[in-house]
């Protein structure tokens, strides 16, 4: 689906990324840059933008080529907090790495990142989009630590795991958002790339 507007906020640069490198190999958006979000259903490649966010499982590898082809960057999405059931590899997490739901989204789950498995998968996902041509990732619910997530997690243990998120993905060349994860933005700016934010609007965030 098509994401109203009002439901996201913006898409920054903070700049030095990765603890001061000036000239990364990957791609940066500029704080500018026009761009559409769609996770569900056909791809509507027709809008005027320069950056896609797209989902990383069900959007076919040539859809990418030809986004890239028009001379748009395509950013992939997928969660990298939570256990989807519906997804190609959900077989290769372990029992012990899922907790609770996750809101009101059936079949989602909260994910233990403390897990070295799920550590594992993740790095799979980052070079499933790597192979699939994506110039960067997206990976979201990384903010477990302030969510009910039936696992007793904290800030130290996530900054960890987000900061490994964002070196894996710097490893295959390519750009990493901060999802959400307000409180610790300060301490992730120099390793991602750009943010994207949802409902700040709605929930008065805009600020952090």
């Amino acid at each position: 689906m098509d994401l109203p507007l009002n439901l996201l906020a913006a898409l920054l640069l903070p700049l030095p990324t990765d603890g001061g490198n000036l000239a990364p190999e990957w791609y940066q958006p500029h704080v500018d840059v026009q761009w559409q979000i769609q996770l569900q259903g056909e791809v509507n490649i027709g809008y005027d933008v320069d950056l896609y966010v797209v989902d990383l499982f069900d959007t076919e590898e040539s859809v990418i080529q030809d986004l890239q082809a028009a001379g748009k960057k395509v950013i992939c999405y997928f969660s990298a907090g939570t256990y989807e059931n519906w997804r190609p590899d959900r077989y290769r997490f372990l029992p012990t790495d899922k907790g609770r739901r996750l809101g009101n989204w059936p079949g989602e789950r909260w994910l233990d990142i403390r897990s070295l498995n799920v550590r594992k998968r993740m790095a799979d996902r980052i070079e499933l989009a790597a192979e699939k041509g994506c110039d960067g990732v997206d990976p979201d619910n990384v903010d477990g630590y302030t969510n009910e997530t039936g696992f007793p997690l904290n800030s130290r243990q996530q900054l960890s795991y987000n900061r490994f998120l964002f070196r894996t993905a710097h490893q295959y060349s390519l750009a990493v958002s901060l999802k959400n994860d307000l409180q610790q933005v300060r301490e992730l700016v120099d390793y991602a790339d750009f943010a994207i934010n949802e409902s700040c609007h709605e929930w008065r965030e805009c600020h952090l």
